[in-house]
């Protein structure tokens, strides 16, 4: 995923730190495991925030750990709403540390519904 968006969108190739990318790969589920996450959307959430503040790429890990969320989600049966606006607002307030785990999680959930 991460080196397809570099394609389309530009920007440097590469790992910067793999441990840093197996960690933030290895959160969500340890949290999921220990119970700290209950739903679909949270662990969603998890991977985004996991991948976007390890900042594991060269470049592009905003778009990386949104996709890695939104991926995660349409595997688990859930659509994902959001407007391309609130994304980048979203994803951007999450990578500069001004997003509360409180509000990302609320927003992974408002704009996330189970596919029928």
């Amino acid at each position: 995923m991460h080196h397809e968006q570099i394609l389309e969108h530009g920007g440097l190739q590469g790992i910067r730190h793999a441990t840093a990318l197996e960690a933030a790969l290895a959160r969500p589920r340890q949290r999921w495991d220990y119970g700290d996450l209950s739903t679909i959307p949270e662990l969603a959430a998890a991977y985004a925030e996991a991948i976007v503040r390890a900042h594991p790429f060269a470049d592009g890990n905003k778009r990386s750990g949104f996709l890695v969320a939104v991926v995660f989600l349409g595997l688990n049966a859930f659509s994902f709403h959001a407007s391309n606006e609130s994304v980048v607002v979203m994803i951007r307030r999450l990578a500069a540390g001004e997003l509360p785990w409180g509000e990302l999680v609320d927003w992974f959930t408002a704009q996330s519904s189970p596919r029928t």
